[in-house]
């Protein structure tokens, strides 16, 4: 777990074109010029541009079948009462050359989602357009908001609209979603009260998929801080499975890496105990260039491993094309 409290912050919001510039000041601290050096800066800075080249072919630690087969041994874990659902992952990674910058700014045009981060911290960096928070927190209540069930977008309104009725009847989709929101429900009443589920099983559309999305929500007991509950709500759900610790237990026995930055959390913490994190998915991490990204599929009683191929293929279909649009700009 790493945090950081910055001395200056840019803020840019981008639907009214303004841009905003912080001094978190401490005990002690007398220095007044400092915002002035970086509005400076922001006004004359010339930065270097470098252009980015993908560098050989994608890597998988899974092929296709052992992908399959894995869902298959999921299914057995199922069957025998372990889990009741759970979310097998599949690595991917690609070298690369020149400023991966490019990648993000890439992404960013094609997938714009809710959470949109960049962050470098010198020897890797970290990057995404994630569609998920893991959990927000504000004036002391939270919530959680399961992303289950999914579907290619086809790129005709008109077709997706059928799609999005499809998902929304789909008995394994539901079934998926249902168990994935009574686990929030679960998550957030060992430390909240009036937990109650605000949206259940809406439509939600990004650039090349098809989600639905519900809300938990539940206010925080008297004397229980942001951080526990941020804690023992994590890992989402939504990237484990059903209990969610003995799915971690199968999860962390079958697969044969380990899942570093995939499926944790990443956001803002306020001084008044607000939160803000989004998971780490439809996302990379970018260490001695080398891109590494990785998607999982849920796994209930009725899935087909062939279209749990296809989904983790859906959720990556964003990142394929940002990488190959980093090549032209």
């Amino acid at each position: 777990m790493q945090y950081h409290i910055y001395k200056y912050i840019i803020a840019i919001d981008h639907f009214k074109n303004e841009l905003y510039i912080f001094n978190n000041q401490t005990a002690g601290d007398t220095a007044t010029d400092g915002l002035e050096k970086l509005e400076y800066l922001i006004k004359n800075k010339n930065f270097p541009e470098y252009h980015f080249q993908l560098n050989g072919e994608e890597e998988s630690n899974l092929t296709d079948q052992q992908f399959m087969d894995t869902v298959d041994k999921m299914k057995q874990h199922i069957f025998r009462g372990d889990v009741f659902q759970i979310v097998p992952s599949r690595a991917f990674s690609r070298k690369f050359l020149g400023d991966e910058f490019n990648v993000y700014r890439a992404l960013r045009s094609i997938n714009p989602s809710p959470y949109l981060f960049y962050f470098d911290y010198g020897d890797f960096r970290i990057f995404g357009s994630s569609p998920e928070a893991q959990i927000t927190i504000k004036n002391r209540v939270a919530s959680i908001f399961p992303i289950a069930g999914t579907f290619k977008r086809t790129g005709d309104d008109e077709k997706d609209a059928a799609l999005a009725r499809n998902l929304e009847n789909d008995p394994k989709e539901s079934a998926e979603h249902v168990m994935l929101v009574d686990l929030a429900r679960n998550d957030l009443s060992r430390h909240c009260t009036q937990v109650s589920v605000k949206a259940f099983k809406e439509v939600q559309y990004y650039s090349h998929v098809i989600h639905l999305v519900s809300q938990v929500t539940g206010r925080l007991h008297d004397g229980v801080s942001s951080f526990k509950i941020v804690a023992d709500t994590f890992p989402a759900g939504t990237l484990s499975g059903a209990p969610k610790f003995r799915a971690m237990e199968i999860i962390d026995a079958n697969e044969n890496i380990k899942r570093s930055f995939y499926s944790g959390a990443i956001g803002f913490i306020g001084f008044n105990g607000d939160f803000n994190h989004a998971i780490m998915i439809r996302s990379f991490l970018s260490k001695n260039n080398t891109l590494h990204y990785q998607a999982g599929a849920g796994i209930v009683a009725d899935s087909v491993p062939e279209m749990e191929l296809n989904e983790v293929g859906n959720k990556i279909a964003a990142l394929h094309k940002a990488l190959l649009l980093a090549e032209e700009l």
